[in-house]
C-alpha cells in the first residue's frame, strides 16, 4: 500500500505516534537509559545526567503515569523514593539499544564505551535487526505497510 491516502488512514492508528508522546524526547531516553544502568533515585538521575530537578521531576512523573517506571519506598531508607523499571519500561530495551547503536554508526561514527555485551560470551551484542518470522534479517524493501484488514485475508489463503 503506497499511495498517500492509503498511508494516512494506516498511519493513523500507527502506534509510533503514541509511544513518542510518552518516551519521545531527549531527556526521558535518557532517564531510561539510567533505569537500564541502575540509577534509582531522585537525585542519582539528576547529578549522573545533569538535568534541572524541574525538568527531570516532570519527566520522571510522566514515565511513572505511564507504567513505564514505579515510584515506590526505598526499602533501605523509608523516607526516600526509587524509581523502578515495570515490565512495561524493560520492553523499551531493544529501543534504547537501537538508537544508541544507529548513533554509533551515524552520528559520532565510533562504537561507545563501556561496550554492551552478552553476560554469557562477553562479546558485544548484535546489531538490532528487524527479522521476518521465519528469522530472516529484512531490509525497508523486504516490507511494506499492509491494513491489518488484508492481512487477516492473507492468513485465510494460506
Amino acid at each position: 500500500m503506497a499511495n498517500a491516502a492509503g498511508l494516512k488512514a494506516i498511519f493513523a492508528e500507527c502506534g509510533i505516534s503514541a509511544a513518542l508522546e510518552v518516551v519521545g524526547e531527549r531527556w526521558s531516553f535518557l532517564i531510561l537509559r539510567g533505569a537500564f544502568n541502575g540509577l534509582q533515585h531522585f537525585e542519582e538521575f539528576q547529578s549522573t545526567l545533569g538535568i534541572a530537578r524541574n525538568i527531570l521531576s516532570n519527566r520522571l512523573a510522566r514515565l511513572v503515569e505511564h507504567g513505564i517506571l514505579k515510584r515506590q519506598a526505598d526499602s533501605a531508607d523509608r523516607r526516600k523514593i526509587v524509581y523502578r523499571l515495570t515490565d512495561k519500561g524493560r520492553a523499551l530495551l531493544p529501543v534504547l539499544i537501537a538508537l544508541r547503536q544507529w548513533g554509533e554508526r551515524w552520528v559520532s561514527g565510533v562504537p561507545s564505551n563501556p561496550v554492551l555485551v552478552d553476560r554469557l560470551t562477553r562479546r558485544p551484542v548484535e546489531p538490532i535487526a528487524v527479522r521476518a518470522a521465519d528469522g530472516r534479517a529484512l531490509t525497508l524493501s523486504d516490507m511494506e505497510w499492509l491494513d491489518s484488514a488484508e492481512l487477516s485475508r492473507d492468513d485465510e489463503a494460506a
